[in-house]
């Protein structure tokens, strides 16, 4: 498995990247500062570039079997990282013909009830609507790409590694919900949904427990 991480000098990317090479999966850490990253591995590949710039993209992108998107950026929704990063990611898998995408995303992105999202609650936190729109148009951009996407809807996320004891749920909250995930948490979820392809084109909720 070859496989390309978008936002991997984050605290997500960064868990991305450590379990992968773990799995002996080959990884391409792509980024703007991709060369923070302190991790020394014949099988990682770090790959300095512009999320925006189709070219970098692409040809970051066309030889992996994979990709996985842990972007991030500004909660204020003046950073349109994640919802134009996604769009040009699913362009340039599109031109290379790759169909395998895992992206991170928020839990306002869950479904409320069978007609409304989570984000659209009058209850739901406001200073989280900002960042949350920038989610919801990433998902309609994954939504409508035909690609075999899955989108996990996180919670807060602490920065610490990997645990195993959490919980998911398709396309609503799990429950019980603890409204918080670990890292490297998300990471492993990422890595086992890549592996075993159970929630192809749907999103999902997680949750410590």
């Amino acid at each position: 498995m070859k496989l390309i991480v978008f936002g991997a000098t984050g605290q997500v990317g960064i868990q991305v990247v450590q379990q992968a090479l773990w799995r002996n999966y080959q990884i391409k850490a792509f980024g703007r500062n991709v060369f923070d990253l302190k991790i020394e591995n014949d099988q990682l590949e770090l790959v300095k570039g512009a999320l925006f710039d189709e070219g970098e993209v692409y040809d970051a992108l066309k030889d992996c079997d994979a990709v996985i998107s842990t972007i991030g950026g500004a909660f204020d929704g003046t950073d349109k990282a994640r919802s134009l990063g996604i769009k040009n990611i699913i362009k340039q898998m599109k031109k290379a013909g790759k169909k395998r995408i895992i992206a991170l995303g928020g839990m306002g992105i869950l479904n409320f009830d069978e007609n409304s999202l989570l984000i659209d609650q009058k209850n739901y936190p406001p200073e989280y609507i900002p960042v949350g729109n920038e989610h919801r148009k990433a998902f309609e951009y994954l939504n409508e790409s035909g690609l075999d996407w899955t989108f996990v809807c996180s919670p807060d996320i602490i920065n610490d590694g990997p645990t195993g004891n959490y919980i998911s749920s398709i396309n609503y909250p799990p429950q019980p919900n603890k409204y918080r995930i670990n890292a490297g948490d998300l990471a492993q979820f990422m890595l086992n949904e890549l592996e075993a392809n159970q929630c192809v084109q749907k999103r999902v909720g997680i949750s410590a427990v």
